[in-house]
């Protein structure tokens, strides 16, 4: 095992210890304390990769949708934002002619018509596709991602690792206290939305956030940040000028103070951040859907196309023989 991979291993079962022991205060401390590190940094490297879309320009669109939507009090229309934002930068990256354009907007839209016609289906992707879905999903498939290309079985093993670490919190949850209740109230403000959107989701009625779910939501937050600052010498996220470190630095020690000179400001601040961060990273996002969709078509094109191929090798070698053979005397 590298030293990065016992590293990563490491942090990943630090969060999930931390995760049973003090979930409440986890979840908002993470929040609050890495997640401005985590949103400066990733912007400025995806600045570096011109978003992976066509034109800064589209990135600067989304930026001010982003502000525009953490200032939307109406669920469902905050979840059109987020998932036409999302759709948008997935024709823009991941597609890579017009019709394929074309055909991922006429699903879009008959989704986006099934959505709307089931009442609060746009709430739910509102509320989940910045939460579980951004900070657990596409951190799995970001994972996934790097084990396949590297073909490290030791990554596979983290993906797997990952995986139970959430059954583990999901069947055997912590029974932790709360050690300071303002955190779990302000916890509750702010993230206890997640619940219900998952019960109306998966069709659980009364499903709120409760000490299982803030566990599971301290453990992928704290990881997703985490596995993002590990993996400095891989994507070189660190590889800027010195100036401009020290900014990011200097920009989210401001952001966490300002949460704790006036949370509700800071907060307020810190969401936008964060959905600009995410509304960023769509275009990337996307592609790596596709990718994963590429590899997992790849691996089961090469399972099957094996004994196919040696299916034809053997009738091959059986017709050589057979046209070798003498006539038989009539």
């Amino acid at each position: 095992m590298r030293s990065n991979d016992a590293i990563h291993l490491g942090l990943m079962l630090l969060a999930l210890a931390a995760a049973y022991l003090v979930p409440f205060e986890l979840l908002l401390l993470a929040y609050v304390v890495l997640g401005p590190a985590h949103y400066f940094t990733e912007i400025s490297w995806l600045h570096d990769r011109s978003y992976y879309l066509p034109h800064r320009g589209i990135a600067a669109a989304l930026a001010v949708v982003a502000v525009v939507a953490a200032l939307i009090d109406n669920a469902s229309w905050f979840g059109f934002a987020m998932w036409g934002a999302l759709v948008v930068c997935a024709m823009l990256a991941a597609t890579v002619s017009a019709i394929e354009s074309m055909l991922l907007f006429m699903v879009a839209i008959a989704l986006s018509a099934i959505m709307y016609s089931s009442g609060s289906s746009l709430a739910v992707i509102g509320i989940l596709i910045p939460t579980l879905i951004h900070v657990s999903v596409f951190t799995l498939i970001f994972m996934i991602l790097g084990a396949h290309r590297s073909g490290s079985r030791v990554q596979g093993a983290l993906v797997v690792a990952y995986i139970v670490a959430i059954a583990t919190i999901l069947l055997l949850p912590p029974a932790a206290e709360i050690r300071i209740a303002s955190f779990a109230r302000v916890g509750q403000d702010y993230f206890g939305n997640v619940g219900p959107a998952l019960g109306r989701l998966f069709g659980v009625p009364g499903l709120v956030l409760d000490t299982r779910l803030t566990s599971l939501l301290a453990f992928v937050y704290t990881y997703h940040y985490l596995n993002w600052f590990i993996k400095a010498d891989v994507i070189r996220w660190t590889a800027v000028p010195r100036a401009r470190l020290a900014a990011m630095a200097a920009a989210s020690a401001a952001a966490t103070a300002l949460y704790f000179y006036d949370y509700a400001f800071g907060f307020t601040f810190l969401l936008a951040l964060s959905l600009i961060h995410i509304l960023l990273e769509f275009p990337l996002n996307a592609l790596a859907l596709r990718q994963l969709g590429a590899a997992v078509r790849g691996a089961v094109q090469a399972r099957y196309a094996s004994p196919v191929a040696a299916s034809v090798a053997r009738s091959r070698s059986a017709s050589a023989k057979s046209s070798k053979r003498p006539p038989r005397p009539r």
